[in-house]
């Protein structure tokens, strides 16, 4: 039997890059085979037989037919079994939210005017299903740029630290690795979004423009659970909200560059990420691996992120800048066409809060993707906008979004009375509405940046 051993002892040399990434992979997660358990811990899915069983069956169509991009099919499955128990509207729902969005309409004509001219869309109530759904593609958008930075990295890491013998293995499954590893990314993602799915208001909550064609949207299980306990009308609540969300998608309507600018100013930071190795081995060296839940809060607290470069700093302040102009614009506007409501003030400052703080879903999709969703200075850029409102009206603050080039920047939230005087073409003599707004905007107290786990009083946050 001279032959009988001889493909057994080249059963290596014949192993295609596949198999033998794979083994690989194995060898990482502990040498005994993929542990679903473990896997689902880590990827932060609940652990019962049939997620794992479809989780499972994507990472091995990953593995055998890598493919390019994010598994948008996997992100919807996680978020759905996160976003559950979904509740359909009823007629009686539908019809009261129909006549809040109403009434909204005229009260936020008045306040505008024809500085943007009628809102052509067709508002909605929507469910937690219906928003995944509705917001997956303006997901897709947002995310794409970081999770391909992040898989690439993934390659270029392996690359690097691969043993020389290893490396032409590594070379030929870079697509293996790019697809298990956006596999990995889509899980993760699609939690958090079923996490947000069951946090969300409106289609404009979160500040990014993740509905299409400018839609407008509440979520009346989420609002319903948001409000309980506020002892408000409930006729109230919903012409404030719908009013917020009508000029938030108004907005995008009108300035239709707005997206596409904040799509571009995201792929700018993700393009610099990259895998701090050193950072990973000394986090993974304390790691228990036989530990799910210690798996999962690494992966949360963003502790695999590596610090940001000048150039990422650069590109999020000037994000910041822009989501932060937006959401002042929209918080001005909503204040003067809900004057007539009794507790306005109160749903606003309410919304501010709830805001500058962040839900647990925000700072977990910040984690995850290392981009925050809430901007800071949003009271700085609301007191702008209010100056140039009271100097120069509605209708010449709207123009400033006919065009990118018209859009104040950072500098003018600093000094919004300089931007006024450059608008009106000279100078302008300050008066007591000058007056006031400058010493709130000397007064870190009244302005300053919230910090992540909030900065509030004890009265404040009652």
């Amino acid at each position: 039997m001279p032959n009988s051993n001889g493909p057994q002892n080249n059963e290596d040399d014949n192993r295609s890059p596949e198999e033998e990434m794979r083994r690989m992979l194995e060898q990482m997660l502990g040498g005994g085979g993929i542990d679903s358990d473990k896997l689902a811990g880590a990827a932060g899915l609940p652990a019962d037989p049939q997620a794992l069983a479809h989780m499972l069956m994507q990472l091995q169509q990953a593995m055998q037919n890598p493919t390019d991009g994010v598994d948008w099919d996997l992100v919807r499955d996680a978020a759905r079994r996160t976003a559950t128990p979904n509740e359909e509207v009823d007629d009686e729902d539908a019809r009261a939210y129909d006549r809040a969005f109403q009434v909204a309409g005229l009260w936020l004509g008045d306040a505008m005017g024809d500085s943007f001219g009628a809102f052509s869309g067709i508002p909605q109530t929507i469910t937690r299903y219906e928003w995944l759904e509705l917001t997956l593609d303006g997901w897709a958008e947002l995310t794409n740029p970081v999770a391909t930075s992040i898989s690439n990295a993934l390659v270029e890491v392996l690359a690097e630290q691969a043993p020389e013998e290893m490396k032409d293995m590594v070379a030929r499954s870079g697509p293996i690795v790019r697809s298990l590893g956006q596999s990995m990314f889509a899980m993760q993602l699609g939690q958090v979004l079923g996490q947000l799915a069951k946090e969300v208001l409106s289609g404009g909550d979160i500040g990014m423009p993740v509905l299409p064609d400018h839609k407008a949207a509440l979520v009346p299980q989420n609002l319903q659970e948001w409000s309980t306990d506020l002892e408000l009308d409930r006729d109230e609540v919903l012409i404030y909200f719908a009013l917020r969300e009508l000029a938030h998608a108004q907005l995008f309507a009108h300035a239709r560059w707005l997206r596409l600018h904040l799509v571009s100013s995201i792929t700018e930071f993700a393009r610099g990420i990259r895998i701090d190795t050193d950072r990973i081995e000394e986090t993974i060296r304390e790691l228990d691996v036989s530990n799910p839940e210690e798996i999962q809060l690494v992966l949360k607290s963003g502790q695999l992120i590596p610090p940001r470069t000048p150039e990422q700093d650069q590109a999020l302040e000037r994000l910041e800048t822009v989501l932060a102009l937006i959401e002042g614009w929209v918080d001005v506007v909503t204040e003067d066409a809900t004057s007539r409501l009794p507790n306005a003030g109160a749903l606003s400052e309410m919304v501010r809060r709830r805001r500058a703080t962040g839900s647990p879903a925000e700072h977990a999709f910040g984690s995850l993707v290392g981009l925050e969703l809430r901007p800071r200075r949003l009271r700085e850029a609301m007191s702008m906008w209010r100056l140039v409102t009271e100097k120069l009206g509605a209708a010449e603050r709207d123009a400033l979004w006919d065009h990118r080039d018209a859009l104040p920047g950072a500098e003018d939230i600093d000094d919004p009375f300089a931007l006024v005087e450059r608008l009106q073409g000279g100078d302008a003599e300050p008066d007591e509405l000058d007056n006031d707004l400058a010493r709130l905007l000397g007064d870190p107290g009244s302005f300053g940046d919230a910090p992540a786990g909030g900065d509030l009083s004890d009265d404040d946050a009652k």
